[in-house]
C-alpha cells in the first residue's frame, strides 16, 4: 500500500509487517521451548529436590501475577479493537491500564525476588550452594527463565509506551494500526510464556 503525504511517498506493507512479527514470535517460542525442555529433563532427574524447592515460592504472588497478565492481555486486545473503531480516547485509556498492570507485575516480581535474595537464595550464593544439586538447578532455572520473562515485560512496556504516544499524536489511527496490532501480539506472547512458567515453578509438585 502506498500513501502520499506532501512530497513524500510512504510505502506500507502491512502483511509483511505481520509476517515478520509472527516469525519473531516463532523464534521466541523456540527459545523458551528449549528452556522448558531443559527444565523438564532436570526435573525428571531431580524430582524430590524440585518439589521441595518449589514449596519455597509464593503461590499467591504467582497467581496474582498470572491474573494481572491475563487482564493486561485483554486490555491491549481491546485497545487494538478500539483504535480500529476510531475511538482514540478509549485506546489511550486501555494502553495506560496495560502499562500500569505490567508495572504492578514487575513490582510484585521485585519483592518476590527480593525475598529470596534476602534469605540468601540466589545463583552462586553460599546458602544455595550448600543445598542439593537439584535445588541449585531449580533456582538457577527459576532466576534464568523468570528473569528472561521479566526482560520481555520491560521491552513490552517500552513498546506499549511508544504505541501510546503514536496513538496520541495520531500516527496510529483507525486507518493505520498494524504497529499496535503487532505490539498486542508481542504482549500476548509474554502472557503465554508466563502461563507456562507459572505452573512449572509454582504448581507442579
Amino acid at each position: 500500500m502506498e500513501q502520499h503525504s506532501g512530497h513524500a511517498l510512504v510505502h506500507r506493507d502491512d502483511e509483511a509487517s505481520k509476517i515478520g512479527m509472527w516469525l519473531f514470535i516463532f523464534t521466541e517460542l523456540l527459545l523458551f521451548g528449549g528452556l522448558f525442555v531443559v527444565y523438564a529433563v532436570y526435573r525428571h532427574l531431580n524430582p524430590v529436590a524440585f518439589h521441595l524447592a518449589a514449596e519455597e515460592l509464593d503461590v499467591t504472588v504467582g497467581t496474582i501475577n498470572t491474573v494481572i497478565l491475563l487482564v493486561s492481555s485483554m486490555t491491549i486486545a481491546m485497545a487494538t479493537s478500539s483504535i480500529k473503531l476510531g475511538n482514540k480516547r478509549l485506546t489511550l485509556l486501555l494502553l495506560s491500564i496495560t502499562m500500569i498492570l505490567a508495572i504492578i507485575f514487575m513490582v510484585n516480581k521485585y519483592f518476590e525476588w527480593g525475598g529470596k535474595i534476602s534469605h540468601g537464595i540466589y545463583p552462586n550464593s553460599q546458602t544455595l550452594l550448600d543445598l542439593s544439586q537439584g535445588d541449585v538447578l531449580f533456582f538457577g532455572l527459576y532466576y534464568a527463565m523468570t528473569g528472561l520473562h521479566a526482560l520481555h515485560i520491560i521491552v513490552g512496556l517500552v513498546i506499549i509506551a511508544v504505541m501510546f504516544f503514536k496513538v496520541w499524536n495520531g500516527s496510529i489511527n483507525n486507518d493505520y494500526n498494524v504497529q499496535l496490532e503487532n505490539s498486542g501480539l508481542y504482549w500476548h506472547l509474554v502472557d503465554l510464556i508466563w502461563i507456562f512458567l507459572f505452573p512449572l515453578f509454582y504448581l507442579i509438585t
